[in-house]
């Protein structure tokens, strides 16, 4: 599963990221709203947590962003407002939970689970192209009706990949969003895993999904028709 939190308290955002990896949750963290606006919209998040008081455009106006975008993905707000009318603006705008700062990260990890529970309530999002899919829920991966064991590493590569069918994702990008990295000497560990990937849902298997564009990065689509 894999979450986006939208904090400028660089401790806090850290503190939070932490705890949630430790819960064996895929992080990504943007620390303005603009990046934060952004960032939802490029890839599929289960959850967001988006603190309210953000540089820029704050948290209230990226929210709005999304749901006129009919962006319905689970968002839950922090916020050190803690007066009744701030908590009714978020709800009405279309936030799914409110919680105050400072807080328990137990408290966090709980309104997190309730919301991908409410979230999975109309099924479980099964990601697929062409005949490979993935659960995030069960994390589980097939191909061809085939079970594809993967390692956790392999597991949230093949799932930034099929949650980006189409798009071609640079190394840097790769680094970013599933080890947390954005520096080029990282470079080498993502083709050593995307090597690792191809021998288990496309060496055995036809058509090939995942392909490099030289000079640039990869990408997993489905064959042209």
């Amino acid at each position: 599963m894999r979450i986006l939190v939208v904090e400028d308290e660089k401790k806090v955002a850290s503190f939070i990221r932490r705890g949630l990896e430790a819960e064996h949750y895929e992080v990504d963290v943007a620390h303005d709203g603009a990046n934060g606006l952004r960032q939802a919209l490029i890839t599929s998040y289960d959850v967001i947590i988006l603190d309210v008081m953000l540089p820029g455009r704050d948290g209230l106006d990226v929210l709005r962003d999304l749901r006129a975008r009919g962006h319905g993905t689970p968002i839950l707000l922090l916020t050190a407002r803690a007066a009744v009318p701030d908590k009714v603006a978020g709800l009405d705008l279309g936030a799914d939970d409110y919680l105050t700062k400072p807080f328990e990260f137990s408290e966090l990890l709980a309104r997190v689970r309730a919301l991908l529970r409410r979230g999975a309530a109309g099924g479980p999002p099964i990601l697929a192209v062409a005949d490979l899919t993935l659960d995030p829920a069960t994390r589980t991966v097939s191909r061809a009706g085939q079970p594809i064991e993967l390692s956790p590493r392999e597991f949230a590569l093949l799932e930034f990949f099929m949650r980006n069918p189409g798009r071609v994702l640079t190394r840097t990008v790769i680094a970013q969003h599933v080890w947390g990295v954005d520096f080029d000497t990282f470079t080498n560990v993502i083709d050593v895993y995307v090597n690792y990937l191809r021998r288990k849902v496309d060496a055995p298997f036809e058509p090939r999904l995942l392909h490099t564009v030289r000079g640039i990065g990869y990408v997993l689509k489905e064959p042209a028709r």
